[in-house]
């Protein structure tokens, strides 16, 4: 599980997070939205050792990860899929596949490919192809990919849907649940709210670097609030 409490996160002066606390049970998918701007991508990159927060308390698995390195937090097996995909554009995909593999022996690395491979065969076909010039759909799979590679317990997906065709939306969140089903929990930050919510165990609501709400997924697809404020209705 990873436990999140009472995490504040500055940058300089101003402060980002505000008392944040959050759990992710082993197996789930949790859901975490919030306009732009709110913190979630700030929580993210706490979580995976790109920013140091200020106080608080990040945990997995029952160990302190909130003072290792990106490195260490990856091999506890934590690994984040940044918004924007953040693929090596001039690199093939096999190679941006590879570069996720790093903490992974050598010898697992043919065998992780193929797995990685049945869940997203265009990547298989278009191993040799230079990532930069794949469409946007098949660069969100490779970015998810890479970060499947390196065998994580838990996937933390930061705006997977954003900015793809309604075809790749489905896919993407089709891919997600099978992730989930493989035994990967997944920590999900998406604006695409019905759908992330109707994925979810289980959500967080963040305004303003504060949870300010949390329930089922579909506790808060019915909550009259998160309705008028992400949904529209």
């Amino acid at each position: 599980m990873l436990s999140i409490e009472k995490l504040q996160v500055s940058y300089g002066k101003i402060q980002a997070l505000w008392d944040v606390t959050i759990e992710v049970p082993d197996g789930e998918i949790v859901a975490l939205i919030g306009a732009n701007g709110a913190g979630k991508t700030t929580l993210l990159k706490t979580v995976s050792g790109l920013l140091s927060k200020q106080s608080g308390s990040i945990t997995y698995d029952g160990l302190k990860i909130d003072a290792a390195s990106p490195p260490e937090i990856v091999k506890n097996g934590v690994v984040h899929v940044p918004e924007g995909r953040k693929l090596f554009p001039e690199m093939t995909v096999m190679d941006n596949l590879l570069m996720g593999a790093y903490t992974i022996p050598l010898a697992k690395r043919s065998q992780r490919l193929e797995e990685v491979f049945g869940i997203f065969p265009i990547l298989k076909e278009r191993m040799g192809q230079i990532a930069g010039t794949l469409s946007g759909g098949e660069q969100q799979m490779a970015a998810i990919g890479r970060g499947l590679m390196a065998e994580p317990k838990l996937l933390m997906l930061d705006e997977p849907s954003l900015g793809l065709a309604p075809l790749f939306v489905e896919e993407v969140f089709r891919v997600i649940t099978e992730i989930n089903r493989s035994g990967v929990t997944v920590l999900l930050v998406e604006q695409n709210t019905q759908h992330a919510l109707t994925l979810a165990h289980r959500g967080f609501v963040m305004e303003s670097g504060r949870i300010a709400l949390s329930g089922s997924g579909s506790e808060l697809l019915a909550d009259s609030n998160v309705r008028k404020a992400y949904l529209g209705l």
